[in-house]
């Protein structure tokens, strides 16, 4: 490429330009600016030796292609804004890796910010500070004590939560909280139980309290007694702590815990205190996490699809897109399945 002459860098009456550009590379490597504009974007094949003199008169002048300016041209970024908080709990997670997984199979990148509080103003932060790295479209896992009119989001972008608080103000998917706990519920009553005990998550998450609601319910619809609700923080320690205060009473027969980590902890301190489970007492939880199945004994649960409800959040993001019109009044509920393992049975029989 020695032999071509190299295109100045100065541009018009001697002022500098800002960089080389696009025409500069076509001219130093002998082809046409279409071909340096596919090989920068990989959108169609090109020869391999065309494809290597490009590459060498983009080292050599140190071009780099303006994705951000040719996603403007093309109204179209490839890229997905996500917002999460606590992104270790497993609902968020395991949501997030399904989010990922479906925009990377649509060509798309993802943006994750985990929000200190999920707080109007921080969520609102949080949009901006994705709008800066330029997304086509934003999803928010749970917005918890945020509200759908104080969040400050771009009137033109799509949007899709996974929060039923937000349902009429944005498209909204989420699992059956609602019908997972009553069944939950229901399937401890109908195995004998008198009433139904709760671990319940913080009350100012918003999953916990659809968990609580439907398992009083459950218990008013069926004219049992409403035992006082135990709050947990969704943890095994939690789950543990408020196990052995449960386990102390012995009109305990049955327990529904708010997450599977919880009934984790909860099992711990039923063993130790010499409560078998299920003999004893029957304990259901709710996500079905990876290990529930090996949990001693495998662990009866709510089944969170979370792959199911990624695939539809980035299927509404795109949807969006495509219709280049908002879907305000869309709300769709992913089933939350009870699957009855072996750590529940029928009360024993008091002599």
């Amino acid at each position: 490429m020695s032999n071509q002459a190299k295109p100045s860098r100065r541009g018009v009456k001697g002022h500098p330009k800002s960089g080389p550009s696009i025409g500069d590379v076509a001219r130093l490597a002998g082809v046409s600016a279409q071909t340096v504009s596919r090989v920068s974007t990989g959108a169609d094949p090109v020869r391999p030796e065309t494809k290597e003199r490009v590459l060498d008169a983009m080292r050599e002048l140190g071009y780099t292609p303006n994705h951000a300016a040719r996603a403007l041209r093309r109204g179209n970024f490839r890229s997905i804004g996500l917002i999460a908080h606590k992104v270790i709990r497993t609902g968020e997670s395991k949501t997030i890796e399904a989010v990922i997984e479906a925009a990377r199979r649509e060509g798309y990148s993802v943006s994750l910010v985990d929000v200190e509080t999920p707080s109007s103003s921080d969520v609102s932060d949080a949009v901006q500070q994705l709008n800066h790295q330029a997304i086509d479209g934003l999803i928010i896992i749970r917005a918890e004590t945020a509200t759908p009119t104080a969040l400050a989001l771009p009137p033109t972008l799509p949007v899709a939560v996974s929060d039923s608080r937000f349902i009429g103000h944005h498209p909204a998917i989420g699992a059956d909280q609602v019908g997972g706990s009553k069944a939950a519920v229901q399937h401890l009553l109908d195995l004998g139980h008198k009433t139904v005990h709760h671990l319940a998550g913080p009350d100012d998450s918003g999953p916990a309290d659809l968990r609580a609601t439907a398992w009083r319910q459950t218990l008013e619809e069926n004219g049992r007694k409403v035992p006082a609700i135990l709050r947990g923080g969704w943890s095994a320690d939690s789950g543990y702590e408020l196990g052995k205060v449960l386990a102390k009473r012995k009109d305990v027969t049955a327990v529904f815990a708010a997450n599977d980590e919880m009934a984790c902890g909860l099992i711990h301190a039923l063993h130790e205190a010499g409560r078998a489970v299920p003999q004893d007492v029957s304990v259901v939880g709710f996500d079905d996490i990876d290990l529930a199945e090996h949990f001693w004994p495998p662990l009866t649960t709510v089944r969170q699809q979370f792959q199911q409800i990624g695939n539809e959040l980035v299927e509404l993001i795109l949807r969006q897109l495509r219709q280049r019109a908002p879907l305000t009044d869309f709300h769709g509920t992913v089933a939350a399945p009870l699957i009855v393992r072996e750590s529940t049975t029928a009360p024993r029989k008091r002599r």
